[in-house]
């Protein structure tokens, strides 16, 4: 017989029995995932797939709703993360900075369930709560409850009149906290884009939606009827403007399409597409036999590229300064019909003679700010500082890419910035070095259909306008 009596509170009344916290698969991923983005600096397209193949083969019944909602708290969580760090700050009692990160992703991930999703408050709460519990401890949950009351007094609305300045105080801070933007962004975009208020409102609310997946049919290997009779006419439509894009639009897994694994089509922005049309398309004199894409990784770019030199029996050489990118751009060639080389090169230093190619693409390293909406976490690592540090490179990479094709030859200048630092400017600078001669080409009519392209003769295109990457081409014809 067990004589041992059962604990008691200092009032004499029996202490509740310890109850063990109920662990969420759906929310203990979301929680992985963002401390995956903040501890090693992993970005959570790459982050999330995983996480949800092994949540699926951990618990039977986690399905694609779970899968769906724990993808939501992510992304969501991270877009939104200035503006929720905002709110927190006027509920926390100390600097954010000096709250345990673990703790604080917690507290934004019940942010964003109580502001920017139909989950009940009650739910919410009690949900990231319980997270709390099994991630952080006990005492933790317990300040992680308190936070989150204070949180549901206002919804969102109510939460911004609160934190954020008045516009007509402060435009670029009003922005900022509204639209969740560091400020230096909001600014750069806004001079990109020229205009007043609704533009840039119009743009920085695209940047906080999550476009849908497209794909390219890479010619002469598939065709855009083909993915759409794979994908059903519910779950697909053909592209805006691309004549070889398919969008999907009601979710779907591209790598279970058989022209996507077979790689002869691919997962691939309509923006990025648009690029390796409009080189393709450029009027050239004499020769069209060799190509180049002088910043080839991981691919996408090379592989529409590949195909459409093989329909005019052109090769392509396909050059990329990282090992392990150069693979991807070779698995992404994999089978192209005509003749094609990967090499691991340094488009600053070309092993390859002067004068070699008709055609050359660099879309350059860049910031990347043109591609927001599918790498949120970027937003928030990025520095002012940043665009300088591309310059150099981006300028180097044009000028050499330049002296690489014969004189009538066309080159290419790309990047997913639109920053005005990484885009006119370098093509201005370039044209005025020397060793080197090199005209614009008109833009604009190579993208037939696309609406708003601007004055000329360099082409920006947006997410807001067009519903693609905000993707700068620039294309420039060597005479001399």
């Amino acid at each position: 017989m067990n004589d041992q009596q059962p604990p008691r509170r200092k009032n004499g009344r029996p202490a509740k029995p310890h109850r063990r916290p109920k662990k969420d698969p759906v929310r203990i991923l979301a929680f992985e995932a963002l401390r995956a983005v903040d501890e090693r600096d992993a970005y959570a397209n790459l982050v999330l797939p995983p996480l949800l193949r092994k949540a699926r083969e951990k618990h039977e019944d986690f399905d694609a709703r779970d899968a769906a909602l724990a993808t939501e708290l992510v992304y969501g969580t991270l877009r939104r993360q200035g503006t929720y760090d905002a709110i927190l700050a006027a509920c926390v009692d100390r600097p954010l900075r000096e709250v345990d990160p673990p703790v604080l992703d917690v507290l934004s991930l019940g942010v964003h369930q109580l502001l920017g999703t139909r989950i009940p408050p009650h739910a919410a709460v009690s949900a990231t709560v319980e997270l709390a519990r099994v991630v952080c401890g006990d005492g933790r949950a317990k300040f992680v409850n308190a936070v989150l009351r204070k949180v549901t007094a206002h919804d969102l609305d109510g939460w911004l009149e609160r934190v954020a300045p008045p516009y007509d105080d402060d435009p670029e801070e009003h922005l900022a906290v509204v639209h969740a933007h560091p400020r230096w962004i909001v600014s750069a975009l806004w001079d990109a884009l020229g205009g007043g208020r609704a533009g840039i409102e119009d743009l920085l609310d695209a940047d906080n939606e999550r476009p849908d997946v497209t794909l390219v049919a890479r010619p002469g290997r598939a065709t855009t009827a083909e993915l759409l009779t794979a994908l059903g006419e519910d779950r697909a439509l053909p592209g805006r403007w691309s004549p070889h894009a398919v969008r999907l639009v009601e979710g779907g897994e591209p790598g279970a399409i058989d022209a996507v694994r077979e790689g002869r089509a691919g997962v691939q922005d309509e923006g990025s597409q648009l690029v390796a049309l409009a080189l393709a398309a450029a009027p050239l004199d004499g020769p069209d036999r060799r190509w180049l894409d002088g910043c080839a990784g991981p691919g996408g770019k090379a592989a529409l590229l590949g195909a459409l030199a093989a329909e005019r029996g052109a090769a392509l050489l396909a050059a990329e300064r990282q090992p392990h990118r150069a693979r991807l751009v070779g698995r992404a060639l994999a089978g192209n019909p005509g003749p094609y080389q990967v090499v691991t090169a340094d488009g600053t230093r070309p092993p390859w003679r002067p004068g070699s190619f008709d055609r050359a693409l660099v879309d350059v390293p860049c910031t990347g700010l043109g591609a927001l909406r599918r790498r949120p976490e970027a937003r928030w690592r990025r520095r002012a500082e940043d665009v300088a540090g591309f310059g150099p490179l981006q300028r180097d990479l044009l000028h050499e890419a330049l002296l690489s094709v014969r004189t009538g030859g066309v080159v290419g200048y790309a990047t997913c910035s639109p920053h005005p630092a990484e885009t006119r400017a370098v093509v201005q600078d370039v044209l005025k070095r020397d060793g080197v001669e090199a005209e614009w080409i008109d833009a604009r009519p190579l993208l037939p259909g696309v609406p708003a392209l601007g004055d000329g003769p360099d082409v920006q295109l947006w997410p807001h306008l067009h519903g693609t990457d905000a993707m700068y081409l620039a294309l420039l014809r060597r005479t001399g």
